[in-house]
């Protein structure tokens, strides 16, 4: 273990830990199991019907392959994109709903999940 995971592990231990893994991925997985906040994140996704435009599997319909767009967004420039919206490609803006504004983070982490490959599509379940 590399200087620098082993102090995000100690700080973890002891409760300071940003809740982010050691890696520097948002998110935890195990086959389909995923952190709490991971799974938040995904069942935002299901309950906005995200689905709708940028496809089942985030691999883009009427909107953009999400897959693809989440190697190349930070956190950031994602969080922004989603709450402000996008109107010129049609993409709504969402910092009007509470689901959004209280689970972006999980939304960010289970979408960088699928990105990154992880996470698989379909139906997720609280890693324990």
């Amino acid at each position: 273990m590399g200087w620098a995971a082993g102090i995000a592990f100690a700080l973890a231990a002891v409760g300071l830990g940003s809740g982010v893994a050691a890696d520097d991925k948002p998110y935890q997985v195990e086959g389909n199991k995923v952190d709490k906040t991971t799974l938040a994140g995904w069942r935002t996704w299901r309950a906005l019907a995200c689905e709708r435009c940028h496809g089942a599997r985030q691999e883009g319909m009427v909107g953009p392959s999400l897959i693809e767009s989440l190697r190349r967004l930070s956190k950031d420039e994602f969080k922004e994109s989603v709450l402000k919206g996008r109107p010129e490609k049609g993409m709504p803006n969402f910092d009007g709903s509470k689901m959004v504004v209280e689970n972006i983070d999980g939304l960010y982490a289970y979408l960088k999940g699928r990105s990154d490959g992880a996470i698989p599509p379909g139906r997720l379940e609280e890693l324990k």
